[in-house]
């Protein structure tokens, strides 16, 4: 069990370190895109259409969203009611973790996953791409995203719930979420 929750917290955080360049490469983009209007005052930039790069800076937005929601759940940076946990004994606490997880998390990402399969299908059958024209033709990539982050933030509550049930039973004194 604690192999399995290891081997998903690594995937998760290789996977947020990497998506986490997307925002140095979102932040380029938005610069390229304003010396171009306002210095050069040219909608091609270098070849590229500026739509492209526009474009391109909300696709990374979503990246950045969607990939890593589960990074922020590995550190325990996630938006969290903590009312009544805050207070908690460890014991209280583990117990709110395990429950949320099982009870709350994997049912609402089960169903995320479930409700956007159908569009998510449409789009790649027909390689969905902008509606802008010269637009990205890769609309479907970015809705594939959708599906991406109810797995990895399954996997992320699957590893929290090993971890806490591990606690539960008294075989484990590691921490549920990682501290940098």
């Amino acid at each position: 069990m604690r192999y399995i929750s290891r081997a998903i917290d690594a995937l998760n955080e290789a996977v947020g370190k990497t998506v986490a360049w997307a925002i140095l490469l979102m932040v380029l983009m938005q610069f390229i895109v304003v010396v171009g209007r306002y210095v050069f005052s040219t909608s091609d930039l270098f070849g590229i259409p500026s739509i492209w790069l526009q474009e391109g800076i909300v696709y990374m937005q979503g990246l950045t969203i969607m990939l890593g929601a589960a990074y922020a759940f590995l550190y325990d940076e996630h938006v969290r009611v903590d009312i009544f946990r805050a207070a908690a004994s460890r014991r209280a606490q583990d117990w709110t973790d395990l429950l949320g997880c099982l009870f709350f998390i994997l049912p609402l990402c089960g169903f995320i996953a479930w409700s956007a399969w159908p569009n998510l299908l449409s789009s790649w059958m027909t390689l969905e791409g902008s509606i802008e024209p010269n637009g990205l033709p890769f609309r479907y990539l970015l809705k594939s995203t959708i599906l991406a982050f109810a797995v990895l933030v399954s996997l992320q509550a699957v590893s929290v719930a090993i971890k806490a049930s591990l606690r539960l039973a008294g075989k484990s004194e590691a921490p549920l979420f990682k501290v940098e």
